[in-house]
């Protein structure tokens, strides 16, 4: 029964993946938009997400059109809008409340980058094989 228990519990490379993969369906659902790469690591109490290609096509319209600071500030409502959905998945997802989310885009490069502070580190399985 405890090599059960143990191998329910995922793997720190698991879960990063599975973040990776709900950040793509959460930005096509609520953005409409697929982005490219998401780079995840979790350390500690920390989880790291660097999102590539996280501009949507009216923010790089606006951008075009010559109003950056329009765009900016876009980006910056979309954040705030996503913080709720983004603290649930990650709560859901890890089984550790949400502290804080840190967000900044640049849209020169199109990347977002999120720092999420948990409550404490997530339950985790130090590798592929389950042994305590």
């Amino acid at each position: 029964m405890d090599t059960l228990s143990s191998s329910v519990i995922p793997t720190k490379g698991q879960l990063e993946r599975k973040i990776s993969q709900q950040f793509h369906k959460l930005y096509r659902d609520h953005l409409d938009h697929s982005p490219g790469k998401i780079t995840c690591q979790l350390v500690d109490e920390k989880l790291f997400l660097v999102v590539e290609d996280s501009v949507t096509k009216p923010e790089q319209l606006l951008v075009e059109r010559g109003e950056a600071d329009l765009a900016a500030t876009v980006r910056g409502d979309l954040a705030n809008a996503l913080r709720p959905e983004i603290t649930d998945l990650i709560e859901t997802l890890l089984g550790s409340k949400v502290v804080d989310v840190l967000s900044d885009s640049t849209l020169e490069t199109g990347r977002t980058g999120l720092v999420i502070v948990l409550s404490e580190s997530p339950r985790i399985r130090l590798s592929g094989k389950s042994s305590d």
